[in-house]
Protein backbone atom coordinates (compact mmCIF):
# COMPACT_ATOMS: atom_id res chain seq x y z
CA UNK A 1 0.00 0.00 0.00
CA UNK A 2 0.91 3.37 -0.94
CA UNK A 3 1.97 5.43 2.59
CA UNK A 4 -0.70 8.12 2.61
CA UNK A 5 0.65 11.41 2.53
CA UNK A 6 -0.85 15.09 1.29
CA UNK A 7 -4.18 14.43 -0.31
CA UNK A 8 -4.34 10.79 -0.07
CA UNK A 9 -4.33 11.33 3.66
CA UNK A 10 -6.63 14.10 3.49
CA UNK A 11 -8.59 12.36 1.26
CA UNK A 12 -8.80 8.89 4.09
CA UNK A 13 -9.42 11.19 7.12
CA UNK A 14 -12.51 12.83 5.21
CA UNK A 15 -13.82 10.01 4.24
CA UNK A 16 -13.42 7.98 7.59
CA UNK A 17 -14.50 10.90 9.72
CA UNK A 18 -17.82 11.91 7.46
CA UNK A 19 -18.56 8.00 6.41
CA UNK A 20 -21.99 8.07 7.78
CA UNK A 21 -22.89 11.38 6.62
CA UNK A 22 -20.65 10.36 2.77
CA UNK A 23 -22.80 7.35 2.70
CA UNK A 24 -26.35 7.21 4.60
CA UNK A 25 -27.09 5.57 8.11
CA UNK A 26 -28.37 2.60 6.52
CA UNK A 27 -25.39 1.68 4.32
CA UNK A 28 -22.67 3.04 7.13
CA UNK A 29 -24.60 0.38 9.58
CA UNK A 30 -23.61 -2.57 7.23
CA UNK A 31 -20.25 -1.34 5.66
CA UNK A 32 -17.37 0.59 7.08
CA UNK A 33 -14.24 1.69 5.45
CA UNK A 34 -10.92 -0.27 5.99
CA UNK A 35 -8.29 1.40 4.46
CA UNK A 36 -7.21 3.80 1.10
CA UNK A 37 -5.44 2.00 -1.03
CA UNK A 38 -4.00 4.55 -4.02
CA UNK A 39 -7.33 4.87 -5.89
CA UNK A 40 -9.38 2.20 -4.27
CA UNK A 41 -11.14 2.53 -1.10
CA UNK A 42 -11.53 -1.13 0.53
CA UNK A 43 -14.66 -1.93 2.84
CA UNK A 44 -15.69 -4.34 5.06
CA UNK A 45 -19.62 -5.28 4.82
CA UNK A 46 -20.94 -7.52 7.61
CA UNK A 47 -22.78 -9.93 5.46
CA UNK A 48 -22.67 -11.40 1.69
CA UNK A 49 -25.77 -9.98 0.87
CA UNK A 50 -24.19 -6.85 1.49
CA UNK A 51 -21.09 -7.57 -1.01
CA UNK A 52 -24.28 -7.36 -3.57
CA UNK A 53 -25.79 -4.49 -2.56
CA UNK A 54 -22.16 -2.69 -2.81
CA UNK A 55 -22.12 -3.54 -6.31
CA UNK A 56 -25.44 -1.81 -7.04
CA UNK A 57 -24.62 1.17 -5.35
CA UNK A 58 -20.61 1.40 -5.99
CA UNK A 59 -21.29 4.02 -8.88
CA UNK A 60 -23.68 6.74 -6.48
CA UNK A 61 -21.24 5.91 -3.48
CA UNK A 62 -18.59 6.47 -5.79
CA UNK A 63 -19.81 9.80 -6.84
CA UNK A 64 -20.81 11.05 -2.86
CA UNK A 65 -17.54 10.03 -1.76
CA UNK A 66 -15.49 12.07 -3.96
CA UNK A 67 -17.63 14.96 -3.02
CA UNK A 68 -15.42 15.21 0.27
CA UNK A 69 -12.22 13.98 -1.10
CA UNK A 70 -9.01 16.04 -2.64
CA UNK A 71 -7.77 12.96 -4.48
CA UNK A 72 -10.60 10.44 -6.55
CA UNK A 73 -11.42 7.19 -5.44
CA UNK A 74 -12.40 5.31 -8.42
CA UNK A 75 -13.03 1.46 -6.66
CA UNK A 76 -14.22 0.18 -3.88
CA UNK A 77 -12.90 -3.51 -3.09
CA UNK A 78 -15.48 -5.30 -1.15
CA UNK A 79 -14.57 -7.75 1.30
CA UNK A 80 -17.34 -10.02 3.66
CA UNK A 81 -16.35 -9.66 7.41
CA UNK A 82 -15.32 -13.62 8.43
CA UNK A 83 -17.23 -14.72 11.22
CA UNK A 84 -15.36 -16.02 14.57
Amino acid sequence: MKSLRGGDRLTTVTVFSRWEELVGESVASHVRPLKLDNETLIVEVDEPMWATQMKFLEADLLKRLNEGATRPIKTLEIRVKKRR
